[in-house]
């Protein structure tokens, strides 16, 4: 893949995911291996729906050295790094603050991925990832003890999630089948309490989660 080509694909993954909720004004990042000794990383304060393949920054993966690019890369570059030289199997990296996954870090625990499909696409788990702030080698550092060659997805605590996978396309749908397990999660929670209570918000709460859920994963 060539420089060009890369920050072309990650532009297009940007208003995809823009598009479906899932990345929202400047908030989340996206990186793609495009070699063995470099990636294309978005870059900072940069709306999505003003991006171009130009603003798109290309890093060296050993030292995290611009070569490319004319605006500074994402505060996150250490955490997308971590991934892309652990993971050999991983050609990208999504990071966002989707909603319902993001309520979901809240918890401080591991999702376990109940519905099989998802599971496929996820694994057996989404692995929790202990507090730290945003864009430190605090948080890429723990982000990297916890990676497993098992699980594609990581719930970083009161911070939002990341997505790895071999394609960018194949982590967009690692993004949306988290997206929907915890929404069923959530749904569940929510549904076993409103078999035991009269409280109206409840099932308000319920209906937004429906509304929520990707089709394509909906149970």
């Amino acid at each position: 893949m060539t420089f060009e080509q890369a920050r072309q694909e990650v532009v297009a993954t940007c208003l995809l995911l823009a598009d479906k909720g899932y990345l929202a004004g400047t908030g989340g990042n996206v990186a793609c291996r495009i070699d063995d000794e470099h990636f294309a990383i978005t870059p900072s304060a940069t709306d999505y729906y003003a991006m171009l393949p130009e603003n798109m920054c290309v890093l060296r993966l050993d030292n995290l050295r611009q070569v490319a690019g004319d605006r500074r890369p994402s505060v996150e570059l250490r955490l997308h790094a971590n991934i892309l030289r652990a993971r050999r199997d991983c050609d990208a990296s999504i990071h966002t603050h989707q909603p319902i996954a993001s309520a979901f870090t809240l918890l401080g625990r591991d999702l376990k991925v109940e519905d099989p499909h998802r599971r496929a696409v996820l694994g057996p788990k989404a692995a929790l990832v202990g507090y730290a702030p945003s864009g430190t080698s605090w948080l890429a550092s723990k982000l990297g003890k916890t990676l497993r060659p098992e699980y594609h997805a990581y719930l970083m605590r009161n911070h939002g999630v990341v997505c790895c996978g071999p394609t960018l396309g194949e982590t967009v749908a690692s993004v949306e089948a988290l997206e929907a397990e915890c929404t069923m999660f959530f749904r569940k929670a929510i549904g076993s309490r409103i078999s035991r209570s009269r409280e109206p918000y409840l099932s308000g709460v319920l209906r937004l989660l429906d509304g929520v859920a990707d089709v394509e994963f909906a149970q």
